[in-house]
């Protein structure tokens, strides 16, 4: 026996399957640096990315960069596959003339690791037959393991699929009530009619709920950050920050009584983006271009007192502001510039024409069109 061998393939084993039960069952953030899916996702998402960035058409750029969480799904799942067979290649390899090949191969490494193959998909061809009574065992051991596979990775994808569609619920929903891109001033913009506190204070309940359920899912299964959204101008991360904003903006400056709603969204949106950055080991960007300069605040604000909302413009809150925003901004940048999904600006100065504003307009033509027949008593009956 070669105990070098042995040695290598358990610390192969032991590696693998630790890996995927941190990835796949282990319900809360995996630690540890040296880990195979972290290795795999660093070797291949920045070259992709790179590749993706020189797409020079946004629609073509994005499709590609969607294929990337679906398809390195695959991938890892072929990777851990390989490093079982490797493994169990190993300690076959660690014993002297485990098997019995007709075929009489002189390189025993590539029969243990046809061997090792087989017994793990459960071919059973037969074709090569162990020696010993302890490499019958092992073999049973591996044809365990890979039912074991199979079934981790039928209940895997489920889990996985089901969180991302929940996930992009709301982030549909927000089109029609933050445009598209979402943006803070849009969506306050939009629920500047009579009854429209209440309405967004819904909102912000629901996004609060929302923000948690992404931390919840995104720490178990940190792929989902890189599964993008349907259409081009729609991501997680867009939304998360247009409301994160949004919430920065009516604690800040707004006198409504939805601040304390907001204050609640806001801590929770920002501890979903805080701990996602944390587990895609984003450092907070810094040094980079004003997302709301002094102009654009100004602008903000005039329009929403010509709307009618009530702000509170002392010469404060621009500072209160950016007290706020520096309490997110940076994670989200590292986080846009890791996963090349842009931010949303405050505001749109030329937003794009999306659903809710081509019902909008019927409806306002409705309301101008309608008129009251004078003799309108008479012909109720």
């Amino acid at each position: 026996m070669h105990p070098l061998r042995l040695i290598a393939g358990i610390a192969c084993l032991v590696s693998v399957l630790l890996d995927a039960f941190e990835t796949v069952i282990l319900p809360r953030r995996a630690t540890g640096h040296f880990r195979l899916t972290r290795f795999f996702y660093w070797l291949t998402w920045r070259p992709w990315r790179w590749a993706a960035s020189h797409v020079r058409h946004a629609r073509k750029r994005e499709t590609m960069l969607s294929f990337y969480g679906p398809l390195s799904l695959v991938f890892l799942i072929a990777t851990w596959a390989a490093a079982l067979v490797f493994g169990f290649g190993l300690i076959y390899f660690a014993f002297p003339a485990p098997f019995i090949d007709p075929r009489g191969l002189a390189r025993p490494l590539l029969t243990d690791l046809y061997a090792s193959g087989t017994t793990l998909f459960t071919l059973g061809l037969g074709d090569v037959v162990p020696r010993e009574l302890v490499i019958r065992g092992l073999m049973v051991l591996e044809s365990g393991v890979g039912l074991g596979f199979v079934a981790l990775v039928i209940g895997y994808f489920p889990v996985l699929y089901g969180a991302f569609s929940r996930r992009e619920v709301n982030i549909a929903l927000l089109d029609a009530r933050a445009g598209s891109p979402p943006t803070a001033f849009e969506l306050i913009r939009r629920h500047s009619f009579e009854g429209g506190g209440m309405a967004l204070i819904t909102l912000l309940a629901e996004w609060e709920r929302w923000s948690a359920e992404l931390l919840e899912s995104h720490i178990s299964y940190p792929l989902l950050c890189l599964f993008r959204s349907q259409h081009t101008s729609q991501s997680w991360l867009s939304s998360l920050t247009a409301i994160l904003d949004t919430c920065a903006l009516l604690i800040a400056s707004v006198q409504e009584q939805n601040a304390r709603q907001a204050q609640l969204t806001f801590a929770m949106a920002r501890h979903a983006l805080v701990d996602i950055a944390q587990i895609l080991s984003t450092k907070p960007a810094a040094n980079l271009p004003d997302r709301l300069p002094p102009e654009r605040f100004s602008m903000i604000y005039d329009e929403l007192c010509r709307m009618g909302v009530r702000v509170c413009r002392d010469e404060h809150s621009m500072e209160r502001l950016k007290e706020l925003r520096g309490l997110y901004e940076g994670y989200a940048q590292a986080l846009s510039r890791y996963m090349a999904m842009p931010l949303p600006p405050f505001f749109l100065e030329h937003p794009k024409k999306d659903n809710w504003m081509t019902v909008a307009k019927v409806r306002a033509n409705a309301e101008a069109s309608t008129t009251i027949p004078q003799d309108y008593d008479e012909h109720i009956f």
